[in-house]
């Protein structure tokens, strides 16, 4: 188990804004999120195609984003990919507050040339991953310092499991790794961009929270 020697958290829920500070024996993690942003994003984590791959989870939610990541990459990129799902998890559930007002849920179809990936999510309370874009364990990495492309799958079950709701991705078509991962951030982005909007005043639950 990770040893967390300090997490520091704070939001402004009237603005739906978040920061987060992680700092344990393998990552050193600060990250910044608004909702309510126009997609600017700012990404550092030592892994130029993870980096890439974060722009655009906040590039097409329309979320400011913030991370800057150092890691132990010289034992493997696990702990800062994982890492940073955790922060920007925890980073959306602080910003959303009790969600009320929201659309709650999202789905759709992206498709990037042959890639065709499915995506659907529910900002629900309760943190489940079902990820089908499976990759043979020797697929070769993505980038200097290379990104196991199997490590997408880690990222997301952090992202989920931190920020409290359901996410399903999917792989329809698709042979290019790149296009793949990157179809499948898209894909969640957008559904992101779709679940956060507000369009009423009460919390979308029979139970009264999410």
């Amino acid at each position: 188990m990770t040893e967390v020697t300090e997490v520091t958290q704070g939001s402004d829920r009237n603005a739906r804004t978040a920061t987060t500070q992680r700092r344990t024996k393998e990552t050193t993690i600060d990250a910044s999120l608004a909702v309510d942003g126009t997609g600017a994003v700012d990404v550092s984590t030592g892994l130029p195609f993870f980096d890439h791959m974060v722009e655009q989870l906040g590039r097409h939610a329309s979320f400011d984003l913030s991370v800057h990541a150092e890691g132990d990459l010289h034992v493997d990129a696990h702990h800062t990919v994982e890492d940073v799902g955790i922060v920007l998890g925890a980073c959306l559930a602080e910003a959303l507050g009790d969600k009320r007002g929201i659309r709650r849920f999202a789905s759709m179809l992206l498709p990037l040339d042959e890639a065709l990936i499915e995506v659907a999510l529910d900002l629900s309370g309760r943190p489940f991953l079902a990820y089908g874009i499976e990759f043979a364990p020797d697929t070769a990495g993505l980038g200097t310092p290379p990104f196991d492309p199997q490590l997408a799958e880690e990222f997301w079950r952090a992202f989920a499991t931190a920020g409290n709701l359901t996410l399903h991705i999917r792989r329809l078509e698709g042979k290019n790794t790149h296009h793949m991962l990157e179809a499948g951030f898209k894909g969640v982005a957008r559904c992101l961009r779709d679940a956060v909007r507000i369009e009423g005043g009460g919390i979308p639950s029979t139970k009264g929270s999410l």
